[in-house]
């Protein structure tokens, strides 16, 4: 299954990379911020819109509980039930963005986090889904989604080898005929660092599906490097402004950068091409620009060449320079100018 279609697009090696802009919540609650999000991503020409199907209700409880990751998250301290409560994006919200993207010709899903988003999103009628790494252990939502026939797609952050293999195996046996896996380092923002793009090639032998890479590092480097190595689909947080802020604006890409990521990643799958150990037609003409034997002083007929009266230069109508051995030495067979390409003819 190295290839699969995603609302009539074929996603696999053969093909560009297929791009995901991913709101998150940097819609800041705001319908209107939302909008702009959705015309921005279509402006810098990606493939896909990408929203979160949650409620603070459907993904925690109100038990007080704060993120303490010693200083190492973006939100620290912050009440997870409040944090999720500002970062939703309202559910009566997403038939207007997924309408707004379909007119821009861009397809539109999202993340489901539980059971009663699935139920939502298939009366939206969305073309595929994602399973966020944080959910990737969820089986009930893996088999859920699963069900619905549709193309997932997996983030494989904070998981083991075997619990990908688990997530794959649920989501197969439930009815998942076509599956993505995307390399994921789940610390926002991550570090080039630790995102280990050589794991892609590795996840694409293992599993036998195309693999891509949720990127939540700065910039487009790492998204362009995992294309060379066989990365299918690029999924990244994009806003509007980061200095107008956002829960996610801190890793996330502001639309010249999202159009970059579009540009630069077709460029890298351009430039893989196929094996090439041949001349190419286009070189062709390049050729002419490669040194060859040329007369350097008068020759007589009769004359022997040496170092002094040849001389290696451009162009390379002449004779290649791995003869020069065999020349040195012979005699010139008629008088030679300076300037003339050496021949065989003329030894």
């Amino acid at each position: 299954m190295t290839e699969i279609t995603i609302g009539g697009r074929p996603v696999g090696p053969a093909h560009k990379p297929f791009i995901i802009a991913e709101m998150s919540g940097n819609h800041n609650q705001s319908l209107e911020r939302a909008l702009a999000l959705v015309d921005a991503a279509a402006a810098a020409g990606v493939d896909a819109l990408k929203l979160q199907t949650y409620t603070a209700d459907t993904i925690t409880m109100d038990t007080g509980f704060a993120i303490d990751e010693e200083g190492q998250s973006l939100w620290e301290g912050k009440n997870l039930y409040k944090l999720y409560e500002e970062a939703h994006t309202p559910w009566e919200w997403h038939a207007e963005l997924f309408a707004r993207a379909r007119q821009h010709g861009m397809l539109a899903f999202s993340s489901p986090f539980d059971e009663t988003a699935v139920d939502f999103l298939e009366q939206l009628d969305v073309p595929a889904y994602k399973i966020a790494s944080f959910e990737n252990a969820h089986w009930p939502l893996l088999r859920k989604v699963a069900a619905t026939g549709k193309p997932v797609i997996v983030s494989t952050g904070a998981a083991t080898l075997a619990e990908i293999d688990d997530a794959v195996r649920v989501l197969r046996e439930a009815g998942c005929r076509e599956l993505v896996l995307l390399k994921c380092t789940s610390t926002y923002p991550a570090s080039p660092a630790n995102t280990n793009l050589r794991t892609i090639p590795v996840l694409a032998e293992t599993f036998g599906c195309p693999i891509g890479l949720s990127d939540h590092t700065m910039g487009v480097g790492a998204s362009v490097a995992a294309v060379a190595l066989g990365a299918c689909v690029i999924e990244k947080h994009f806003t509007l402004s980061r200095a107008e802020g956002g829960v996610d604006s801190a890793f996330s890409l502001e639309p010249h950068e999202l159009k970059a990521l579009v540009e630069e990643t077709e460029r890298a799958h351009q430039a893989l091409g196929t094996v090439q150990l041949c001349i190419q037609a286009g070189e062709e003409k390049s050729r002419l620009y490669k040194r060859s034997i040329y007369v350097a002083k008068p020759i007589a007929a009769g004359e022997e060449f040496t170092t002094d009266n040849l001389k290696i230069i451009r162009p390379g109508d002449g004779l290649w320079p791995r003869h020069w051995d065999v020349v040195l030495g012979r005699r010139a067979t008629q008088p030679l100018q300076p300037g003339t390409p050496l021949t065989w003819d003329a030894l």
